[in-house]
């Protein structure tokens, strides 16, 4: 019996130094940046800064080479030039918030996922990069620590809490983003009771969320991926904040409306047909199709 709990225990000995453990998950806290294409740099630069009213040159857009709009301390928009004549999506990268970066790459590593070296980027963020299954591009990047408030005068939301964007297999993406990256369901619905359209998974150690715009043909134009392809800024009043984009000069004839996720919201579209939602924290109705399944976003 002795000599059988010996080999047991040499038994366990060998597998536990032959599958080493894995190393833990750091923290993901929300969106740190979006990144789009822009055909025409001056044009898209006015919007971003004129129309929603952000500002550049503090925080995480410090020293960048390229237009960048700061949203808050620990948020931004960057923009990148394409070709004037490219098509497709525009929605270029989204990067996540963590403060270990090399545990991150680390962690990812040993899922056999590739990634790129740690790099500091125009604005001094460390940073890496990778794709989801469908080869959307997503970025880790930590933090600028900033603790200043820099809304412009005239700015049109705080926080940029989700970002949306067009996925074919849900299976497949949720394999990724929660099995890998240990997101969690928010609420999900469709155009019809019956069907899911819009699936929202929200960061692990956060309130921001990623939106899979599902049920969209191959056959997409440039168009039609600029109203799925975006991102979404959170404001307390939407009456209010579709008042102050008018009066910081967008040109429109939509009106805010509640969507089916119960929440009220007003689209506006950047020089490249990129889509830039608003919409309120809270919903002000009953969503359809399911209930909400994690907390909704602060101010």
């Amino acid at each position: 019996m002795k000599l059988i709990l010996v080999s047991l225990t040499a038994t366990f000995l060998f597998l536990a130094g032959a599958f080493p453990e894995q190393p833990a998950r750091p923290k993901i806290y929300g969106i740190a940046f979006v990144r789009f294409k822009t055909t025409d740099v001056q044009k898209s630069s006015a919007f971003y800064s004129k129309v929603i009213g952000l500002t550049s040159g503090h925080d995480g857009c410090k020293g960048a080479s390229a237009p960048c709009f700061v949203v808050n301390p620990y948020q931004h928009v960057e923009l990148t030039e394409s070709g004037t004549h490219e098509q497709g999506s525009f929605l270029d990268e989204v990067g996540f918030a963590t403060r270990d970066l090399l545990k991150m790459r680390e962690y990812l590593s040993a899922r056999s996922l590739k990634t790129t070296d740690i790099s500091r980027g125009p604005n001094g963020l460390r940073f890496f990069e990778t794709e989801d299954p469908e080869h959307h591009r997503i970025a880790f990047v930590e933090p600028s620590g900033g603790d200043a408030q820099v809304n412009g005068r005239n700015q049109v939301g705080s926080r940029l809490f989700h970002a949306g964007f067009v996925v074919k297999d849900l299976a497949a993406e949720n394999r990724f983003y929660f099995d890998v990256l240990g997101f969690r369901l928010y609420w999900y619905g469709g155009f019809k009771d019956a069907d899911t359209d819009w699936y929202e998974i929200q960061v692990p150690d956060g309130d921001n969320w990623i939106e899979y715009m599902l049920n969209i043909p191959a056959t997409a134009d440039h168009q039609e991926l600029g109203v799925q392809n975006h991102f979404s800024l959170g404001v307390a009043d939407i009456k209010a904040a579709a008042a102050r984009l008018r009066a910081n000069g967008l040109v429109t004839t939509d009106e805010p409306e509640i969507g089916r996720d119960g929440k009220w919201s007003f689209d506006i579209y950047d020089p490249d047909a990129n889509r830039v939602e608003f919409m309120e924290f809270t919903p002000a109705a009953q969503p359809c199709c399911h209930p909400y399944a994690a907390p909704h976003p602060k101010p």
